[in-house]
């Protein structure tokens, strides 16, 4: 099993920034694809960037040019800078990892519980 703990989320002003941190423990592999979710009350789970096993980043749409996917091999971490934040971008982050990519998208293995995200105009 794969135990995900992200942390780093709270609460901004719209324009501001946040990190978040996903640390992986267990039975984890390197070779792993990780990324994030995100869900607001009332949406459905809304995917926002991977990094697959060769290290290459895919956002959404939605993210792309604002936030930033990253990990650390090492350290078993997998980062997200959010910058130019929206309050569109208010939201339960959650952490993914494992799975494989399919016809529609990435269906991971593991979850973390979330970190909440809340953006204010």
């Amino acid at each position: 099993q794969v135990q995900l703990v992200e942390s780093g989320g709270g609460s901004v002003q719209a324009g501001g920034s946040l990190r978040l941190s996903c640390v992986a423990s267990g039975s984890f592999d390197s070779r792993y694809y990780m990324g994030w979710f995100r869900q607001a009350p009332g949406k459905e789970r809304e995917w926002v960037a991977h990094i697959d096993s060769n290290g290459r980043t895919t956002y959404a749409d939605s993210v792309k040019g604002r936030f930033t996917a990253s990990k650390d091999n090492r350290k078993n971490a997998l980062y997200l800078q959010m910058n130019s934040l929206k309050p569109d971008d208010t939201a339960m982050y959650v952490c993914a990892a494992g799975g494989s990519l399919r016809r529609t998208g990435w269906l991971p293995n593991y979850w973390g519980q979330g970190t909440q995200v809340t953006v204010s105009s």
